[in-house]
Order: structure tokens, then C-alpha cells, then sequence
């Protein structure tokens, strides 16, 4: 027990190691470009101000979002998709597997559960002991299932789903922007620098080694935000990129493709003055989710009275529970 104990300690402290190699090499760069760029090497005042007033625009949107995406807790299913105490009974007490899944079914049907797993079975999590809602998961090193899980980051330490999803995509753009303001701005200084036009001293490091660094992580960061902007346009999330939902009538990769407008509109919201604010503005509960197939929605009589189910599932604790985790 207490071997596990110390496991966990050990796991959780280095779990947070590539989150401080971020911390660090962010507050780097804000010591060289402030300190060695804009106040040791730059003369002109007027271009020194307004270096340093873009750059800390761009500082603080970068910041902000890395905060939300990390410290936003996983969203994770309501009461209503927990086995009640009979139920649970039932489900445990019953040896053959054949109808274990039957009263998986039976319990389904009050809920608005379209995707199934590999086999055709309900999905649902042993650890947990939930019915798992569509596009839901378990995340093994959050130990929890999460709603809309898009996968398990390092480098925020936390699991990208449907409570911070929105936030991870503006720390991605916002890290590219900051890489791209930083270059930008840099290189002349850099070029100077490099032919030897301005004297050697400390500020030729930072500046130099400021140049490489923000290229290096633009490049990277290029790739991964124009790949999950693909995702949205597409509303596939990494994990059902790899994988295609499986639905009553099969495996289908654009189950949940409603349009690129709607697609939008499900991580940012309908006002798009708020789209590039770091404001949870997202569609939905993160429990239903609008297929593509109106064909598919007619396996389960809910659809038809879908705002009954919101409204019951937004009564009690239900709604604390949730409101919570968002």
C-alpha cells in the first residue's frame, strides 16, 4: 500500500516536469526579448515601445490559455449515466455476459447513447461504473472517464476533452503567434549579430539562440494546430481520428459531422466575437452530441424529446456534478 502510495507521489511530480520545461523556456524568452532585445540592444524609443507593448499581448494571451488548458478540469459523465444501486446489483450479480449486456441495454434506453463498442456492446467503464456517453473515454493516467476526450497531453499535464478543448486550441495558436512575433522582430537584430555589426556581449546569445528556439517551436506547433484544426473542421477528435466510432449500423469516421460551420460552432460557440477569448463557449453538456445521420438518430426514442432529457438531467446534483467538472 504504501509502495503504491510512493508510485503515485513519484508519477504525479514527474507527470509535472515537461509543463516546468515549458514554464522555464517561456520565462527565458521574456528575460531576452524584454531585458536584452527591447532594454540593452534596441536605441530607437519608439520602436522599443512598441515591441514591448505587442509582446506582452501576446505574452498574456499565451499565458492565459496555457493556464486554462492546463488547470480546466476533464469534464466527466453526470449521475444519470452511473448504474443506479439495483442496477449495479443486478449488473454484478449476474455471471453469464450475455446478460450483463442486456441490462446494459435495457439501461441505455433512457439515455442518449448512439455509439457502441468494437464488439456491438454498450460501452461502459468497469473502473468508473458508468455508461459511457458518446465520444467519451477513460483516461488511464487521469483515472477517470472524460467526456469527449481528445487524449492525454504531457506538455499541459492534463487531458484535452470537452470542458478545455477551446483552450488548447488558443494555447496552440497563441504559442504560434508568440513564436511568429518573437522571429519577426528578432531578426534584424539577429542578422546584426551574425555579421558582427553589433558587438559581442551577453545580449548576442539570447538574441541568437531567441531566433533559433522560436523557429524550432513554430515549426512543431505549425503542424499540430493545423492538424487539430482539421479535426474541428472534420469534428473528429484525435482519438476518433485513429479509431472510427462504432454506431448501431457500424464503424462511421464522420458520425458526428454536422457541416464545418456547425463543426465551429460546437467548440467555439454561436458568437464569434468570443471565439479567441479563453471563455469556455462551447455547445452542449458534452453528454450528446448531433449526428450526421438522421437515420441513426431514430434508434433511440429520446431524440425526439431531447430537451426533456436536458431538463431532467439538469435537476439536483446532477447539475452540480457537471457544472463542476466544467
Amino acid at each position: 500500500m504504501a509502495l503504491s502510495r510512493g508510485l503515485r507521489c513519484c508519477q504525479t511530480v514527474f507527470s509535472w516536469i515537461p509543463v516546468l520545461i515549458i514554464t522555464a523556456v517561456v520565462l527565458w524568452s521574456y528575460y531576452a526579448y524584454v531585458f536584452e532585445l527591447c532594454l540593452f540592444t534596441i536605441s530607437n524609443t519608439f520602436e522599443k515601445v512598441v515591441y514591448l507593448l505587442v509582446f506582452h499581448v501576446c505574452f498574456v494571451m499565451f499565458c492565459w490559455t496555457y493556464w486554462k488548458s492546463i488547470f480546466t478540469p476533464p469534464a466527466t459523465p453526470c449521475k444519470k449515466f452511473q448504474l443506479s444501486y439495483s442496477d449495479k446489483q443486478r449488473y454484478e450479480m449476474e455471471e453469464r455476459p450475455d446478460a450483463q449486456k442486456q441490462i446494459l441495454v435495457e439501461i441505455a434506453k433512457k439515455l442518449p447513447i448512439f455509439t457502441r463498442a468494437q464488439s456491438g456492446a454498450i460501452r461502459f467503464c468497469d473502473r468508473c461504473q458508468v455508461l459511457k456517453p458518446d465520444r467519451c473515454h477513460h483516461c488511464s493516467v487521469c483515472e477517470t472517464c472524460v467526456l469527449k476526450m481528445d487524449h492525454h497531453c504531457p506538455w499541459v499535464n492534463n487531458c484535452v476533452g470537452f470542458s478545455n478543448y477551446k483552450f488548447f486550441l488558443l494555447f496552440l495558436a497563441y504559442s504560434m503567434l508568440y513564436c511568429v512575433y518573437i522571429a519577426s522582430t528578432v531578426f534584424q537584430y539577429f542578422l546584426k549579430f551574425w555579421v558582427g555589426y553589433l558587438s559581442d556581449g551577453p545580449a548576442k546569445f539570447h538574441i541568437l539562440f531567441l531566433m533559433f528556439v522560436a523557429l524550432m517551436f513554430f515549426v512543431s506547433l505549425m503542424f499540430l494546430f493545423g492538424y487539430h484544426c482539421w479535426l474541428v473542421a472534420k469534428n473528429r477528435s484525435t482519438l476518433e481520428a485513429f479509431s472510427a466510432p462504432v454506431f448501431v449500423n457500424g464503424p462511421d469516421r464522420n458520425g458526428f459531422n454536422v457541416g464545418v460551420r456547425r463543426n465551429l460552432q460546437q467548440v467555439f460557440g454561436d458568437n464569434k466575437r468570443m471565439w479567441m477569448v479563453p471563455v469556455f463557449t462551447g455547445q452542449g453538456n458534452g453528454h450528446y452530441f448531433p449526428l450526421r445521420s438522421q437515420n441513426s438518430e431514430s434508434h433511440n426514442p429520446l431524440l425526439a424529446n431531447e430537451d426533456l432529457w436536458e431538463e431532467e438531467s439538469d435537476d439536483g446534483s446532477e447539475e452540480g456534478s457537471l457544472g463542476e467538472s466544467t
